[in-house]
């Protein structure tokens, strides 16, 4: 927003449409309802989700943290039973962490870690989104395994299919739920700005519990993130 050409008003009405509509609204039907060309729609719309994104960087979990990972296609169809679905190369692996308190859900982290989970990409992501000494959850993938060695209370367990859900409940409930969002509105998108897409979804995610004050929260959080320019958006 800062030394923005695009008049305030239009910056209002699509921080208001993107902080109500919990389905998210599409670059297309932002530039229809507003009468702006689809970039400049397409553009406000990324700067936006940039700092949704800045913001939640700022926070840490805590508590139990339960871990897993998804894989996104451009076309976000996925077969639901992991067995069958498996830790594919040719889909964006996510990071998804969910903390717990008390068994009540609080913050949610989805990170984008390239075509594959490894133990090296689980540490890094570790370190910078969770507290120090929390307890951790994870299914069996071996490379979990490291997170006892970077300080944390690690509870693993082999999970197979069906019961995948059970023992990751919260993720695997945030998980479906960003791929129906996404799809419902999206449909389709590039590997490279899913980043974005999915730091809209958590942050409303992370606000649900205060909806009447999205709009006030996000005003916040566009004026003290950094400022951007459309070339840092499509590198």
């Amino acid at each position: 927003m800062h030394r923005s050409r695009t008049p305030l008003l239009f910056w209002f009405w699509t921080i208001y449409l993107i902080s109500t509509d919990k389905r998210g609204i599409s670059t297309l039907g932002l530039s229809k309802k507003l009468g702006l060309s689809y970039w400049k729609a397409w553009t406000m719309v990324h700067k936006i989700r940039r700092a949704m994104g800045d913001r939640d960087s700022t926070y840490q979990l805590a508590g139990i943290v339960e871990i897993d990972d998804a894989f996104f296609g451009t076309s976000l169809k996925e077969k639901s039973k992991r067995s069958k679905r498996g830790r594919s190369t040719s889909k964006t692996a996510v990071l998804v962490e969910v903390s717990l308190h008390d068994n009540a859900v609080g913050f949610a982290k989805m990170t984008v870690v390239g075509s594959k989970v490894d133990s090296e990409t689980i540490a890094q992501v570790i370190k910078a989104d969770i507290k120090e000494d929390q307890t951790v959850k994870t299914d069996g993938l071996p490379a979990y395994t490291v997170i006892s060695k970077i300080g944390h209370t690690h509870q693993q367990e082999i999970v197979k299919g069906k019961n995948a859900h059970e023992v990751l409940k919260w993720t695997h409930m945030l998980i479906s739920n960003a791929k129906s969002f996404l799809l419902g509105t999206f449909h389709r998108m590039g590997k490279k700005h899913l980043q974005s897409y999915l730091d809209e979804f958590y942050y409303r995610f992370n606000r649900r519990k205060w909806e009447s004050q999205l709009f006030d929260r996000l005003i916040t959080a566009c004026t003290i993130s950094r400022a951007i320019c459309f070339a840092e958006l499509t590198q």
